[in-house]
């Protein structure tokens, strides 16, 4: 639980000091401290003293005593009547000789905070008072009480940009009068690369200060030396970086040191988008494997083959959108799940337990929507549908307030909210954001994590008491939850549940997706105010310094809406169930449906095991022979089912029947001197088709030895040919993939082959490769400039157009469940897409380009351009394993359907035989 971490841990490292920069106002800053003694009722008998701190900050003074009994005084700067040194006032003589070395305030109002270090809201104490702070070092008070006069005139400006503006040229000048200690380097041989002027970013403040970055490290020295007097990062450490938008603009960079926690190590707000871009990618160098710009796409494949959990995926979508727990504006959203708040028993098996994630909160109570839908339709330009956000600092810390009460104390000025509407039960929560006519909040993370802390009120605050006359203490659950724990253990469940998993996606569609703007927005209801949306203004367009800081004001107490990361509808999880033979839509269901009947079940059990250890061990194949038939280049591979005799074409215009037994050339057919671009062989092991560029397809009968048929089919050359009951698929540099039903002729007559053209899919540029699905009712086609199409075979329709690659498409296939789609082309990269939505869920960049491959859905087998078979992880993005092969680009591969023979042939014009060896 990244925010209940970080305050553990805070609380850990400074347990003895009081003073937080949560005690300051919402965008100010502390600049500097001074020990000294607070002086009371001077020049009377029951004078005291106060030993302690005085803290100035630009918009208060604020004095820490050592004594914990002693409340923390903070002065508000703007309430302040005088602020003065002994000697500013010579006629009256105010000061004795033990007070040498003071500063007077005259106030009309201060606050006590954390009196006898009890977290509660702050006291206001009204009426004129002195306060007089004398300084150890006495010499220091000119510069102080100048500093303070500076700030007291900032103050006192009417307006709040003429304020801000005031105090950013007293921090940036304060800023460029000092540097980076390079003392504090950790060695003496460090080199620096990069020094420049950056702020740490924590949850409701930032710390200004000096970043640098040596060739072993990255340095955070803050201008005032609180929390520590520098921060350090080993570089070698970092395990990811982001850019973040702070503030509505691209100035933030977060760092981690580990692969999946939510909270980072630091966040940093940089003055300018350059040196932001600078120290990213000086630290990127450091990164194993870095991704210059993170894409979603990277997880989507791995949530869908359920490699990760439906909570690590939210996590990583709310980290790419820039949500984060060090800004609370944008901290990490998490859907409502449960609906049912009232049952002794949570049926996680009933649809009607869970909340609807195809509609956002807003929306799931009909009447609410109807009034909110008649408010937007009668509301002028810019419209918005809810009048407050799902996600703001408020909601978050609504949440946490048991946790993390000084944030709450921080944001609401000294105080808590009223006790009837804090977070005092679960139901109570779930029905006002059901029924109430602003409240549209989601969740936040640490309902789905293992720290329930949260929900207790251990500290023993004081949070008030509700009309009936009960204390808010703990939240209440719902029956069918025996304690805090049982709850997130049940909302864990609840979230990895079947039904989460496949409806999932709509949620995102909502939050991260294509549903979060425009017409789709409307259409979803899911429009919120335009300010919350990235790009909805341009703070560098707006030159008014006060209308400036209201915006940003809005933005911080409203709330922002995440980053969108997807434009098209989202992919659903792949959820297992049974096969089933039934085909209702062939773009919904046949996609995913399997050849397989349900009598040949336990035959496929029987073989899905072993076809797992082959794929578990593929790295270990091993070259058994290799031969060299051909005079040009391979093209295609085809082999009976008995495995002894091997078809292979060539670029050289011939077909050649290899016996595997006898290791000799059997037979070397020639149709024409035009290239052969593919083979198959027919069910039955008695015909063989091969595809030429010379618009030809050629059938040759394997028991008499002769060409049997052909079809002239294309007006160019047919680059790739498949067969599927009965029905044969040709692609061809005509721009067209052409369906043919063939009736077979009789051997042993004179007639030929019965061809009909079934349909024809017209594409707009030279078609180079096809596959289809195991259903055989979806077809996907690659071109030569790079476009993945996907069409529906049985109603002869395009589903997508996607312009995946860049150059030729050299390769593309289903994996073997049909979901996906991995291509590969001359751009260097493999994609995977999503059939049912066309969206690239995994992209990974090659060295070279890979000509040819075979994969299971996680792991690829591919030959390259330079002769090597190589392994890929590819939920992981990375080679496993490099075999040595071919002298030339493999460019074709064949693999036996136990995934343990493989033969490939290349421009070496060699064919070679490999064996799995486990």
């Amino acid at each position: 639980m990244a925010f209940i971490r970080r305050r553990r841990l805070e609380r850990e490292l400074y347990s003895k000091e009081r003073f937080s920069l949560l005690l300051l106002n919402l965008e100010e800053y502390y600049f500097e401290q001074h020990t000294a003694n607070h002086i009371t009722n001077r020049d009377c008998k029951d004078e005291r003293k106060f030993r302690g701190s005085l803290k100035i900050c630009s918009k208060s003074i604020i004095f820490e005593p050592d004594d914990n009994i002693q409340p923390i005084i903070k002065i508000p700067l703007r309430d302040c009547i005088s602020i003065k040194a002994p000697e500013d006032n010579e006629a009256n003589k105010p000061f004795t000789r033990n007070t040498s070395g003071g500063i007077s305030v005259v106030c009309s109002q201060v606050f006590l905070i954390k009196e006898r270090n009890v977290i509660a809201p702050y006291k206001t104490v009204r009426g004129r008072a002195e306060h007089l702070f004398q300084l150890d070092v006495a010499g220091k008070v000119g510069d102080v009480v100048q500093t303070l006069h500076q700030l007291y005139r900032a103050s006192c400006l009417d307006k709040m940009g003429d304020q801000a503006a005031m105090i950013t040229a007293i921090l940036q000048s304060r800023l460029a009068r000092t540097s980076f200690d390079k003392n504090r380097f950790q060695s003496i041989s460090e080199t620096l690369h990069m020094e420049c002027k950056a702020e740490m970013v924590t949850p409701l403040v930032t710390n200004p200060g000096h970043v640098c970055v040596s060739d072993a490290n990255l340095y955070f020295q803050p201008l005032n030396g609180y929390p520590k007097p520098v921060v350090q990062i080993t570089l070698q450490n970092v395990r990811r970086i982001y850019k973040r938008r702070h503030g509505l603009m691209p100035l933030g960079l977060e760092v981690f040191c580990t692969e999946n926690d939510l909270c980072s190590d630091i966040y940093l707000k940089f003055y300018n988008y350059q040196d932001r871009d600078e120290v990213y990618r000086l630290i990127a160098k450091y990164i194993e494997n870095h991704i210059a710009e993170h894409t979603a796409e990277s997880y989507v494949l791995q949530w869908q083959r359920g490699h990760i959990s439906n909570y690590q995926y939210l996590l990583h979508l709310n980290n790419l959108a820039d949500r984060s727990c060090n800004d609370l504006s944008q901290y990490p959203v998490f859907p409502w799940i449960i609906a049912d708040y009232s049952s002794s028993v949570l049926d996680l098996t009933k649809p009607e337990t869970f909340r609807d994630l195809s509609k956002p909160v807003g929306a799931l109570n009909k009447e609410r929507l109807d009034r909110l839908v008649t408010r937007y339709q009668e509301m002028p330009e810019p419209k918005f549908m809810y009048g407050s956000h799902y996600s703001s600092p408020g909601y978050v810390l609504f949440y946490l307030v048991r946790v993390a009460p000084e944030y709450m104390l921080c944001l609401q000025n000294g105080k808590f909210d009223h006790a009837d509407r804090m977070f005092n039960s679960i139901a109570e929560t779930w029905k006002n954001c059901l029924d109430g006519a602003t409240d549209f909040k989601e969740l936040i993370p640490e309902f789905y994590e293992n720290d329930s802390s949260f929900l207790v009120n251990s500290l023993k605050l004081d949070l008030g008491k509700r009309q009936g006359g009960k204390m808010v203490e703990d939240v209440e659950l719902p029956p069918w939850a025996s304690g805090p724990d049982d709850f997130l253990q049940k909302s864990q469940e609840a979230l990895e549940s079947p039904y989460v998993s496949e409806h999932l996606h709509e949620w995102i569609d909502i939050i991260f997706g294509y549903k979060q703007k425009g017409s789709e927005a409307v259409a979803s209801h899911n429009v919120f105010h335009p300010l919350t949306y990235e790009g909805g203004v341009d703070l560098n367009s707006i030159m008014d310094p006060n209308e400036k800081v209201a915006l940003l004001t809005q933005i911080l107490e409203f709330g922002q809406t995440p980053k969108q990361l997807f434009t098209t509808p989202h992919p659903q999880r792949k959820i297992q169930k049974l096969k089933s033979l039934s085909r209702t839509s062939s773009h919904s269901i046949s996609i995913a449906e399997s050849p397989v009947s349900p009598n040949e079940e336990s035959f496929e059990d029987l073989t899905e095991e072993s076809i797992t250890l082959a794929w578990n061990n593929i790295a270990k194949l091993k070259l058994d022979k290799q031969y060299k038939i051909h005079k040009e280049s391979i093209t295609g591979i085809a082999v009976t089912c008995n495995g002894s005799s091997v078809f292979t074409t060539s670029q050289d215009s011939t077909l050649k029947m290899f016996s595997k037994d006898s290791r000799t050339i059997q037979r070397s057919v020639s149709f024409s001197n035009m290239a052969l671009s593919s083979c198959l062989i027919l069910p039955g092991d008695t015909t063989v088709i091969s595809s030429s560029w010379d618009n030809h397809i050629y059938f040759y009968s394997i028991a008499f030895g002769r060409q049997q048929d052909v079809l002239l089919g294309h007006d160019d050359a047919v680059s790739k040919i498949c067969w599927r009951d009965g029905r044969l698929f040709s692609a061809s540099w005509d721009s067209t993939v052409k369906v043919w039903h063939c009736a077979p002729g009789e051997i042993l007559s004179n007639k030929k082959h019965h061809f009909e053209l079934l349909a024809q899919l017209e594409h707009d540029v030279s078609v180079n490769t096809i596959d289809l699905n195991a259903a055989n009712t979806v077809l996907a086609s690659g071109t030569k400039e790079g476009t993945i199409s996907v069409w529906d075979v049985t109603t002869a329709t395009m589903l997508h157009q996607l312009p995946h690659h860049s150059g030729t498409v050299f390769h593309a296939a289903f994996s073997p469940d049909s979901r996906h789609l991995l291509s590969t082309g001359e751009d260097c990269c493999f994609k995977v897409t999503d059939v049912q939505t066309g969206m690239v869920v995994s992209s990974v960049t090659t060295e070279e380009p890979q000509r040819c491959f075979k994969w299971d859905g996680n792991t690829i087998l591919s030959g390259s351009q330079s002769g090597e078979l190589l392994v890929w992880d590819l939920l992981g993005g990375k080679v496993t394993e490099r075999i040595k092969g071919h002298t030339g680009a493999v460019t074709s591969m064949w693999m036996n359907e136990q995934c343990n023979n493989v033969i490939t042939g290349g421009e070496d014009k060699q064919i070679m035989f490999w064996k799995l060896q486990y």
